[in-house]
């Protein structure tokens, strides 16, 4: 399935807590950097966070009232913006328009593909066994539902997956081609 080049493809990575999501994530990113593609990532977090550091201007801006505060320096752009719901992550998807994949960690309720990590001594189920979204298993038990499965030691092999699940092609990088 080719790629919407405006809005990127969306890939979950679910997973009871504790199964090692992050860390997966963390090989998994530079692993298709590597092939050329630019990533992008959403954190799924249920219970709230801060991004910026209290007593710092962003956070002093946050805290006087303004209800989106960017920063921004020649290097990234970061921004906190007040919400008044959980967003479903296809609501997130356009502000991924500069990247050719976005990998998300959660939202294993959601609607969009998703890869499990199981690991036995972490759940004895399943998240996803019959979730039609379910498009991948990562796990190194011996488990066969209808999905392709990789170790999680084989990085590699869930990379070239994805490459050619989404029919990947690397966005040009100019100026004028998405994004900032």
């Amino acid at each position: 399935m080719p790629a919407n080049k405006s809005i990127p493809p969306m890939v979950s990575v679910v997973g009871n807590s504790g199964s090692g999501k992050t860390t997966i994530l963390e090989k998994l990113i530079p692993e298709i950097k590597r092939r050329g593609f630019k990533v992008g990532t959403i954190k799924h977090d249920v219970h709230g966070f801060d991004m910026d550091k209290p007593g710092k201007d962003s956070w002093r801006h946050k805290q006087a009232g303004a209800s989106t505060t960017i920063i921004s320096s020649p290097y990234q752009i970061g921004m906190v913006r007040d919400v008044n719901r959980d967003h479903d992550p296809e609501e997130l998807l356009p502000l991924f328009s500069n990247v050719d994949i976005v990998l998300a960690e959660g939202f294993k309720k959601g609607k969009k593909p998703k890869m499990e990590i199981f690991r036995s001594e972490i759940s004895k189920k399943l998240l996803c066994k019959g979730d039609e979204n379910l498009i991948a298993l990562i796990s190194d038990e011996n488990v066969d539902i209808g999905v392709p499965r990789f170790s999680t030691k084989d990085i590699t092999k869930v990379a070239e997956f994805l490459v050619k699940h989404f029919d990947l092609i690397p966005i040009k990088n100019t100026a004028s081609s998405r994004g900032f």
